[in-house]
This record gives structure tokens, C-alpha cells and sequence, in this order.
């Protein structure tokens, strides 16, 4: 049996700024000991710092001695060696910032398109359960030679190892927690729900990869006896901000918001024409078209995207079900694809789109990939439509 040591590293937590080129790592110890923290990028030593402590919470920051800063297809990760006592720990960080500007979505003071897909997670055999190590990696490389830069990791907490190839890969994600079928219609929901999430947001903080936080999807405002309670979304999206400051926190995607950093909407017209002048009036009058405008008022300037389109139904087996009518040609179903995503490519005030969906999952045949990860279309003909340039990043 293994047991810690007397002297431990109980948490960390990594702050960085990209502009001082600095670490800040808040770590709390158990027991009295040398802190000591070793910052290393590609094997040359960048920084370091000790302090004494008695256990408790300790903060050291490092002045880096070269800024490499982790993008959005270049994961560049520094190591980090921790000590404290006889506790030996390796570890490691990404140089990155993430902000709101307006309209656009900043990485390091760039302006990027989240060109994401919708990832379920979900794999034949095992369900929730990856087959194996080397296909988390998998479903990440199958994403980006689809053209897509990222992923909102929908309705599941994804593993830890996953979150790590997203790292090293400078794969973008959305955090999410599995609130399908959660009764929001009382308040005593938030008992259960709110103990995970925090669980979850401090897990997963560390992660470069992570750009930003939803709590909820698609939660209920009807007069059906399960009207959500305002008060609780409110209380959700205000603790989230405070234990994590540095991302932005979208309340609930895509149906009844009551407070966020982003208001995100879900569209699923399968008509390029139609879709386009949902969008339109975005551009010319700060009007974002919203199926529930009765209930919620989108405020002139909020940043915005798509957070869920697409879905085209295309099923390798003559059975199953996507959004609309199916396509009856590969040849439609890559014009009604393109036609979809230019709308939100040449959008000058969107920051990005979702589309849904990266695999067939149990009933849903409207992923790029079948269930069994085969490609229903080559690669080569999807790159090029959500990897085009967005307005936003000119």
C-alpha cells in the first residue's frame, strides 16, 4: 500500500501572464517544507522559485526567461518540476490568455474563430467508456482534419488524459457538465448540481485548452410544470465566476439565459437562405435573431456565437435521424454544409460556430463520422469549409 508522505502538495493552481512572461502558482501544502518550483520549454531551463512554508496555501511566481505562448493549433506547453519535502511532482503549464473584446473573442490579444464541433463523447463499445488511450487522442486528430479547431465537450465531463491531448494539441474546448434531465424547476436543484461543478472547474483549471465554462444546455423557461428558477442559473453562472475569473461563462447554451458573458443561440434551419437572414440584421442594426425573443433580449454589442447548427442527417445505413430533411446527394449535403457556415464565416460580428455533430451517437445520424469513427465524407472536401477565414479575424 502507498501512502503520501509526511510533507505534500495537496493543490496547484497556475496563473499566467503573457504580457510580464510570468508563472504564479497558488499551491497549498500539507506539513512544513521547502517549496521549491523548476519551469522548463523543450528540455532549457526558464525559471524558477522557492519559499518556506508550514502548510497551508503558498504563492511563488516565476519570471520566465522566454515566452513561448500556447495557439490554437500549437499546444506549446512549458514542465514543471515541484518539490516539496519528499513530494516529487511533474507537471506543466501553457502561456495564455483569454479574453472578450466586443464582438471577437481574443486568444493571447488575437482575435480567433472557434470553428468547434460537438463532441459527445460517447464511443459503441463502452459508451461514456474510451476503447482506449490512443482514441481520445483520435477523436481529436478525426476533428481537425474536418477543418475544426475545437469542441464544446457537450453534456459529459470529459477525462482528464483527454483534456491533455486537447493541451499538447492546442485543441480549443468548452467545459460542460452533464445536466440533461436535472429539474431546474426548484431550488433545491443546485444542492446536487453545484458540488460537481465546482469539483469539476477545480480539476480541470489548469488546463490551456479549456476557453470557457457551461454549466447548463437547453434548460426549461415553459409553463409545463418545470419553468426553470431563474434564481439558480444566476447563482451558478456568479460562483463560477468567482473560484475562476480568468474565462468567460455562458449560464445556459442556447435557450433561456439570465446572465452570462456570451449570449449564444442554437439554430438548426436547414435552408442557407433562410439561415443567412436569421443573421443579417446582426450586421446592419445589432439585432441577433432569437427563437425565444419573448422571454430574453439580446443587448446590442454582446459578443455571440452559433453554439449549435448543422446537424445534417446522413446515414451510411438507410436509418436514423438528423435535423430537417436528409439530403439526397453527397453533392447537396456539401452545398447545404458550406452554405450553412459561410453565414457565420462572413459574419463580421460572430465569433464563432458549433456544429453538430462530430460522431453518430445511439439515434443521431447527423455526425461527420459514424458511431464507429469511418468518415461518411472525405476529409479533404469538409476542410475547406470550416477552415475558411472568418471576417472577425481580419
Amino acid at each position: 500500500m502507498e501512502f503520501l508522505p509526511k510533507e505534500y502538495v495537496k493543490k496547484v493552481k497556475y496563473y499566467t501572464d503573457i504580457h510580464s512572461g510570468e508563472l504564479t502558482v497558488f499551491a497549498q501544502t500539507v506539513g512544513s517544507a521547502t517549496l521549491s518550483i523548476k519551469a522548463f520549454y523543450k528540455g532549457e531551463f526558464m525559471g524558477d522559485g522557492s519559499v518556506n512554508s508550514n502548510g497551508g496555501t503558498s504563492v511563488i511566481t516565476l519570471k520566465l526567461k522566454e515566452k513561448h505562448l500556447w495557439e490554437v493549433g500549437n499546444g506549446r506547453l512549458y514542465d514543471l518540476e515541484i518539490t516539496y519535502g519528499n513530494d516529487d511532482i511533474k507537471s506543466y503549464f501553457g502561456l495564455r490568455l483569454v479574453r472578450l473584446d466586443g464582438y471577437k473573442f481574443l486568444i493571447n490579444e488575437k482575435s480567433v474563430f472557434q470553428r468547434l464541433v460537438l463532441d459527445q463523447g460517447f464511443y459503441p463499445d463502452g459508451i461514456y467508456t474510451a476503447p482506449s488511450d490512443k482514441e481520445l487522442l483520435a477523436d481529436i486528430e478525426r476533428s481537425m482534419a474536418m477543418g475544426f479547431n475545437g469542441a464544446r465537450l457537450h453534456e459529459k465531463v470529459f477525462e482528464e488524459r483527454f483534456l491533455y491531448y486537447c493541451d499538447k494539441m492546442g485543441y480549443i474546448v468548452w467545459g460542460e457538465y452533464p445536466n440533461w434531465g436535472l429539474d431546474l424547476s426548484y431550488d433545491d436543484s443546485v444542492y446536487a448540481m453545484l458540488p460537481e461543478w465546482l469539483e469539476e472547474i477545480d480539476r480541470d483549471f489548469n488546463h490551456p485548452s479549456i476557453v470557457g465554462w457551461c454549466p447548463f444546455n437547453e434548460t426549461s423557461d415553459t409553463d409545463d410544470g418545470r419553468k426553470q428558477k431563474d434564481d439558480v442559473l444566476r447563482l451558478v453562472y456568479n460562483t463560477t465566476k468567482a473560484v475562476d475569473n480568468t474565462r468567460p461563462c455562458i449560464d445556459t447554451s442556447g435557450w433561456y439565459h439570465v446572465v452570462a458573458d456570451i449570449f449564444d443561440v442554437h439554430d438548426y434551419d436547414q435552408d442557407p437562405k433562410t439561415f443567412k437572414e436569421h443573421y443579417d440584421k446582426l450586421i446592419s442594426d445589432d439585432i441577433l435573431h432569437d427563437r425565444f425573443s419573448e422571454r430574453q433580449t439580446y443587448k446590442k454589442g454582446e459578443p455571440t456565437f452559433i453554439s449549435e447548427y448543422g446537424g445534417i442527417g446522413w446515414d451510411v445505413g438507410g436509418a436514423g435521424w438528423g435535423y430537417g430533411n436528409a439530403p439526397k446527394t453527397e453533392q447537396e449535403f456539401l452545398a447545404r454544409l458550406k452554405g450553412l457556415t459561410d453565414v457565420l464565416l462572413d459574419n463580421p460580428k460572430m465569433f464563432g460556430f458549433c456544429y453538430t455533430q462530430l460522431t453518430d451517437v445511439e439515434q443521431e445520424k447527423n455526425g461527420l463520422y459514424t458511431y464507429d469513427r469511418t468518415p461518411k465524407f472525405s476529409p479533404e472536401k469538409i476542410y475547406p469549409i470550416f477552415s475558411k477565414k472568418a471576417k472577425i479575424e481580419e
